[in-house]
């Protein structure tokens, strides 16, 4: 299956080369694609001092605009499968080829999932996760085990809604709404690295708003989304 990573990148210069180098060298049979999404740094730069491919956005658009313009380019150069792959190094591409069965298999959408096999740890963050596996349980009646993971493939059917959909963005609320519309979701056990350099977007602040968003988006706001 033809399949590409799209890599969503703002600022990630000092992990990006690392990141893109080892997708190039050892996992050859993948496309990639880069959205550099405004960086101020200079992942840019390294971008065209490497050759990659990639496209920019002359602003910051955020994640849900980055993923949207790779599933874009997803759309508009016929791959049969793509996948969101951190910029930041977390994600290792050994986990794409498992996930890309499960697509072989009849799978809409398939998760890297860090909680298959092993235990959630206690913390803040991962009540957030409970809260919203609980919440797309209830409205869906499907149990997704890692629902932040940001780690997913998409199959052609999923690339052009993902595509031309002005409401969705790569987040839990988006996958719950796609259940309820008929997706099949399955899920790859995934282990994940600790960032190396850069900073996280999401700081404690920032992930309270982000689980609160999620629980309002699944229980309340999907039932008025049209998804396409």
């Amino acid at each position: 299956m033809k399949t590409l990573i799209i890599i969503p990148a703002y600022n990630e210069g000092e992990n990006i080369e690392r990141v893109v180098d080892k997708l190039i060298n050892e996992y050859p049979q993948y496309d990639y694609v880069i959205i550099n999404d405004g960086s101020k740094d200079n992942t840019e730069e390294i971008c065209i001092k490497n050759g990659y491919n990639y496209i920019s956005h002359p602003v910051n658009l955020g994640l849900a605009g980055a993923v949207q313009t790779g599933m874009k380019y997803a759309l508009k150069n016929s791959y049969d499968a793509a996948i969101q792959f951190d910029g930041d190094g977390q994600h290792n591409p050994e986990y794409i080829a498992p996930m890309l069965e499960k697509i072989k298999q009849g799978n809409n959408i398939v998760i890297g999932s860090r909680f298959i096999e092993d235990k959630k740890p206690s913390s803040l963050r991962m009540f957030g996760n409970n809260l919203i596996e609980a919440a797309i349980l209830l409205t869906t009646g499907k149990k997704i085990n890692d629902t932040t993971s940001g780690m997913r493939m998409f199959d052609k059917k999923m690339i052009e809604i993902l595509a031309t959909a002005t409401d969705l963005g790569p987040e839990p609320d988006t996958v719950a709404l796609l259940i309820r519309k008929g997706a099949k979701v399955s899920e790859v056990q995934a282990y994940m690295n600790d960032r190396v350099a850069g900073e996280s977007y999401l700081t404690l602040t920032r992930s309270v708003a982000y689980m609160a968003r999620m629980m309002i988006s699944i229980l309340v706001l999907q039932w008025f989304r049209k998804g396409k």
